[in-house]
């Protein structure tokens, strides 16, 4: 029997998660610049994200600029832009899905709640490969900083520290994942299946004809 409030808990997380997503996909902190070896000068920090970077200075002023080509940017930033837009598309398509399938409102009637049990269902496991595919671009960025905060070879002026968005980040596919699994638990189908019809049509004879007040005719060929 689906369950209302699994399912509500679900669309709540999961819906905390694409918006926490949006917020890391749009923000400018994936990349912080390192102080290392005394090369940086400290009242310049430079921030960079997934579509711009910023210049944030001691003195309040922030000077933000949108990367001019996006060819030009590394293997990795790239597809980062490319997962978290479709995960963020994916769970575009779960939220309509989930609320149309949602036990709690009346898109669908209620006297439809099979169906309503797979669309959320369906809605709970696209929440899921959402979560997926944004925890993929946040691990490989991070893996990405500090492979090349500990290289040698890397000058100190090109080293990065990990942004508070990929912090968010990892909280959003949390999120997600654990409110698409609530999602699909919460959905399974309303009561028991139905009884096969082939091989019960004595049985059903025997059952109308008890409740007419008749006996059921014997056959004694």
């Amino acid at each position: 029997m689906a369950s209302t409030g699994l399912q509500v808990l679900g669309l709540v997380l999961a819906v905390l998660g694409w918006v926490c997503g949006a917020l890391v996909c749009a923000a400018p902190l994936w990349r912080v610049s390192a102080f290392v070896g005394g090369e940086l000068v400290i009242a310049q920090v430079l921030w960079e994200g997934l579509w711009m970077n910023c210049l944030s200075q001691t003195t309040g002023q922030i000077q933000c600029k949108t990367y001019d080509s996006t060819l030009a940017l590394p293997m990795s930033a790239q597809v980062a832009r490319g997962l978290t837009v479709l995960s963020l598309l994916l769970c575009l398509l779960a939220l309509m899905l989930g609320v149309a399938g949602a036990k709690c409102t009346h898109c669908m009637g209620d006297g439809n709640q099979a169906s309503k049990a797979r669309l959320a269902g369906i809605a709970g496991v696209l929440f899921i490969v959402a979560g997926l595919a944004y925890l993929i671009p946040i691990c490989w960025t991070s893996y990405t900083i500090i492979r090349d905060f500990y290289d040698p070879n890397v000058a100190a002026p090109l080293k990065r520290e990990l942004g508070p968005a990929l912090y968010l980040g990892w909280g959003a596919s949390v999120l997600l994942l654990v409110g698409g699994a609530l999602l699909h638990v919460g959905s399974s189908a309303p009561g028991g299946r139905a009884l096969p019809v082939f091989g019960r049509g004595k049985d059903n004879a025997s059952s109308v004809a008890a409740s007419e007040g008749k006996q059921p005719e014997k056959s004694f060929v």
